[in-house]
């Protein structure tokens, strides 16, 4: 178990130094003048605009700004963003807020969809499977900023249960709409993993041998069936989880969240490369810890799986 997650942790430098690099080069290949995009329609002095690129270190070859940014990196500063703030502040500011949405959201998904999935399952072909199937459907289909607005204008304007919008100061309690519909937005599909994966782990013949045992439904199906059903949903839940704290732009702007999403979007349309860079870097590594945690997770569910050196 050491060994397996000391060569996992040392997969991340490559990855680390791979993606930042790539990263680094997309963003500064992108058109335009960063600084001269700073001033809007005034025409700044020359002496000016040169000092600024020297501070920002942008008249030097890209290696050797992706050298001095790296090496900032490596020692706790992402640098100062184009319009002068600290990328530190940035992030401690945006990160948490984007972190406890995400959270809710996913504790929403995986308990729905495995209370959901684990009954259509065991009830299949029956008016719950498929009334539960059809609701699935819905969802799908539905695009997320829909049912954000429906969520929007009902639960919070209609009826008054939740803040329609949340703001710069926000708690957890301030982030249950928005984590409401994106909980309800992943739910279905991994609600229909779930119930495959229950489906096929019940026709497998250690559940019959279990059954066959004497052993009463309660103990077989939350020890055996589910447990060993449940490794798909934890995965595809990863990646829901990453793709929230990076993704989740289209809810944050609408419920006027102050996270990740809205940062990452307002930094691009200013061409902040240090602010981009830096949320990216960031999340390179956070998913590779989210993918370590997942495939330790794999050994507790299905005790066959063993971290081979």
């Amino acid at each position: 178990m050491g060994y397996y997650i000391l060569r996992r942790l040392l997969q991340v430098i490559p990855v680390f130094f791979g993606a930042t690099l790539l990263i680094y080069f997309m963003v500064f290949a992108m058109p335009g003048d960063p600084i001269l995009a700073l001033f809007g329609d005034r025409t700044p002095n020359p002496a000016l605009l040169e000092q600024i690129r020297d501070q920002y270190h942008l008249n030097d070859p890209f290696i050797v700004q992706y050298f001095y940014y790296i090496t900032g990196v490596l020692q706790g500063d992402f640098g100062i963003s184009f319009s002068g703030q600290p990328v530190n502040d940035i992030l401690v500011r945006a990160i948490p807020v984007t972190l406890r949405l995400a959270v809710m959201a996913i504790a929403i998904e995986l308990s729905l969809a495995i209370i959901i999935g684990t009954i259509s399952a065991l009830r299949k072909g029956g008016v719950f499977d498929n009334v539960s199937l059809v609701i699935a459907l819905v969802f799908v289909a539905v695009p997320v900023f829909v049912l954000a607005f429906i969520a929007q204008y009902f639960l919070a304007i209609q009826f008054g249960w939740f803040r329609a919008t949340v703001g710069g100061q926000n708690n957890w309690g301030d982030l249950w709409l928005p984590a409401l519909v994106l909980g309800f937005s992943l739910y279905a599909t991994s609600m229909r993993l779930t119930r495959a994966s229950v489906i096929d782990t019940l026709n497998q013949d250690w559940v019959r041998t279990a059954y066959s045992k004497g052993l009463p439904r309660r103990r077989v199906i939350p020890v055996h069936v589910l447990r060993n059903s449940l490794i798909p949903v934890i995965t595809n839940s990863a990646t829901n989880f990453g793709v929230l704290m990076v993704g989740a732009t289209v809810t944050e702007g609408i419920f006027n969240i102050p996270g990740v999403g809205g940062t990452l979007y307002q930094a691009t349309i200013r061409q902040e490369g240090p602010t981009v860079v830096s949320f990216v870097t960031v999340f390179v590594v956070f998913y590779v810890l989210i993918n370590l945690v997942v495939d330790l997770l794999y050994g507790l569910l299905d005790p066959r799986i063993r971290y081979a050196k």
